[in-house]
């Protein structure tokens, strides 16, 4: 049980850099334009198809966005 415990704080601890790293890029794209140079991806082009994608489902798509909310921002016990 220790190596299933060490391996959900590995994944929890990789999500939390990939998610800070998101941040960094949407901050650096909306500071500079897409054109930054250490983000080739547009970044935040990407997050707003995602977020038109989940509008246009309707209800399907709340539902989605609701799970993954509660997803992240789980409390640890």
């Amino acid at each position: 049980m220790d190596i299933l415990k060490k391996a959900t704080g590995w994944c929890k601890q990789l999500t939390e850099v990939g998610l800070a790293v998101l941040a960094l890029a949407v901050v650096l794209q909306v500071l500079f334009g897409a054109n930054v140079a250490f983000f080739p991806v547009d970044v935040v082009g990407n997050i707003v198809a995602l977020t038109k994608s989940l509008g246009s489902e309707g209800l399907v798509g709340l539902v989605a966005l609701w799970i993954l909310y509660v997803i992240f921002n789980r409390k640890e016990e």
